[in-house]
Parts: structure tokens; sequence; C-alpha cells
């Protein structure tokens, strides 16, 4: 056994191409970065590619340590399956020593299969779905919605017996960046700010109207800058129309890259806002926190603490660790009826009952601290 532990790390170790596959979303993208850092640390510099859904593409390629980028579109799947199937595994098909999968889907780990004779996967825990998969792949984990989606992306790690901490490192963005921002900050009068995202990509994690602008009203109140951040997709415009004005409200909605966002979180000193991917780039760096739960189970998509290495546990109404306020509806899901079930079952909208009033004391008790 101790001989076929050394011969799997000596062949481990001459690794040389590795294919990490994330068929999800914008925050499983980004939360997948500690793995490709280790990975790229521990075989000295391999060339790494990613698989991404074509929507997260934009966070994809603003992770370090990435070679190439693999495409898959949903929109080409219902128009042209058959021949984006077949562009994509020809660039892929025994191209890798490695490949990595951390999605549990059929396809994505008919892709981790097809890259590598060496396929490491995610899979789901019901024997009817993964029983062939446990068969094909190299070696299989389970995935487990109990556990924060930054550690289920670290499971490979533990099959490759990699040391490793559970850090989610920000992404290195370019001095000349932060300059001009800087800079448009200052024609502004804004030194110090804090950043309040309203939207996310889901229309049902987004605070209703009312009293998202009866929460901006009272921000204003703190008397400094708060930047109201967003995209120039359809949910964000309709939002910054929406942003009631005020002295201290500047409105950043569709004036930033995600790059530029990424400097921009740099710089400010917290961050309110939506359970989105921006809630998780403001915890890389860092930040002091207040994010704003629908249904979202906590246990997975918390915004993780580098300094704790974790996340929350359970489901709560209001709760605090580290400098992270979270703000959960205490409404049950009007499906399952199930409180924090993680799931908005196809809905589009999401019943909050979060009092702008207690999330606001909740800031300007922390802000009054830190002037202290």
């Amino acid at each position: 056994m101790y001989f076929l532990v050394l011969f799997c790390i000596r062949i481990l170790k001459k690794t040389k191409k590795i294919l990490i596959i994330i068929q999800r979303s914008n925050g499983d993208v980004f939360l997948s970065s500690n793995l490709i850092n280790v990975l790229y640390k521990y075989f000295n510099s391999p060339e790494i590619d990613l698989l991404v859904n074509d929507d997260t593409i934009n966070i994809a390629k603003l992770l370090p340590n990435i070679c190439s980028i693999h495409q898959f579109s949903y929109k080409k799947k219902n128009k042209q399956r058959w021949q984006q199937e077949k562009i994509l595994i020809k660039s892929i098909f025994k191209k890798y020593d490695l490949s990595i999968n951390l999605t549990a889907s059929d396809r994505s780990v008919f892709y981790a299969l097809l890259a590598s004779n060496r396929s490491l996967s995610a899979v789901e825990k019901k024997n009817k779905k993964s029983w062939w998969k446990k068969i094909l792949l190299s070696h299989y984990y389970y995935f487990d919605s109990n556990k924060h989606i930054l550690t289920n992306n670290s499971e490979p790690l533990k099959y490759l017996k990699i040391e490793h901490k559970n850090i989610q490192s920000p992404i290195p963005i370019s001095d000349q960046i932060v300059s001009r921002l800087k800079l448009k900050l200052n024609k502004l009068g804004i030194k110090e700010f804090i950043i309040f995202h309203p939207s996310a990509q889901y229309n049902y994690k987004i605070y209703p109207k009312p009293l998202r602008n009866e929460l901006i009203d009272s921000l204003n109140k703190l008397g400094l800058p708060i930047l109201i951040t967003g995209s120039s997709n359809d949910i964000d415009s309709k939002i910054s129309l929406e942003i009631p004005k005020h002295s201290n409200i500047f409105n950043f909605i569709g004036q930033t890259s995600l790059e530029e966002y990424f400097a921009l979180s740099q710089l400010s000193i917290a961050y309110i806002g939506m359970d989105t991917l921006n809630m998780h780039i403001a915890a890389s760096q860092n930040k002091p926190i207040f994010a704003i739960f629908g249904s979202t189970k906590l246990s997975m998509w918390s915004p993780w603490s580098n300094r704790l290495e974790s996340g929350i546990k359970t489901n709560n109404p209001i709760q605090k660790y580290d400098e992270i306020t979270i703000f959960q509806s205490s409404l049950p899901c009007n499906v399952c009826g199930f409180f924090g079930c993680g799931n908005n079952h196809g809905n589009d909208e999401f019943t909050f009952d979060i009092s702008p009033t207690k999330i606001f004391e909740e800031v300007q008790s922390w802000y009054k601290k830190l002037n202290v």
C-alpha cells in the first residue's frame, strides 16, 4: 500500500496539464480560485485550463494562473447542440494529465472523463444518479450542500493529498486600474466610502424596491459617500432608475467593468448588499460585510471568513462572525415551507421581511465604533 501511494504521488507530480470544469454560477467560479492557486503551486506552474458556462466567462478571465478557457453555451445547446458538443469535445479530448470536475451534472462528468485518463469529480449522494460515474471516474467525492462552496471546491485536494489552507485570496488588480478609479473618485470628492450593491444575478435574490429605497434613505444619513454598484444588465439598469437622489448617494451602476469593480471594492471600507458575487469579492478582501439574504442556504453560500477559515453553519435571521453580519429573511419558503431551503423552485421572486431599519442600525453602530 505504501509503495502504491508513492507511485500515485510520483505520477501526479508529473502532471503538466490540468482541466478544471465549473459549470455553475459566477460565485462558484470565483470560489474555485483557492483550488486553482494550490494546484498551480504544488505542481510547479502547470498549464491549467477552465471549462465554464459562457455567462461566467468574465469572472473566469480574471482568475490568476489560468492558461485558456473553454466555454459551454446553453443558448447554443438549444440551437446548435451537436455542433457545439463536437467542437468542445474535440478541444479537450485526452488533452490533459488530470481533469477535475466541481459539478456533479452528467454533462460535466462526461467532459471530465473525455478530457483525461485521470478524472476526479463531484457526484451526487443518490446512488441512482451516480452509480455509473463512480464506476468510470478515477476518483469521486460527494458534493455536500451542507458544506460551504469553498470547502466543496477544495475536496479534490484531499484526494491528491495536497496540504492547503482554506483561504479565498483576492484577485490581483493592476495598479493602473486602481489609479484610474482613484482619479475618478477624487474628481467626485470621494475618499472614504461604502459600497451598497442592491442587485443579484437572479430576481428572487433582490431586496424589494420599497425596502431598498428606505435603506438608501437611511444610509444617506451616515454622512459619507455610499456608492450604489451594479452592471449594465437589465436587472441592474431597472434598479438604477429607481434609486432615490441624495447628497451622499452616488449611482455607479453600469459605470465599472468587473475588473474595475474589484478595484472599487478593494478601495471601499465596507460592503452592504445582496447575496451575490460582489459579496464574495468583499469577503476575499477581508472587508466588513452586511449581507442581505433571502432563501439561500447559508451553510453553502455565506460570506467566507479568511481569518476563521469558515462560513456560517445554520440559517438564522441575524448572525455575526468575524466582521460579517448576515440578515436573512425569517419567512419560510413560499413553496416547500422550509426556512433557508436554498431553492427558489423556479420562482422569480422571494418575499423578504428584513427591516431596513435593523440593517441601518447595525451599519451605523459599526461606523460609529470605527470612528471612535
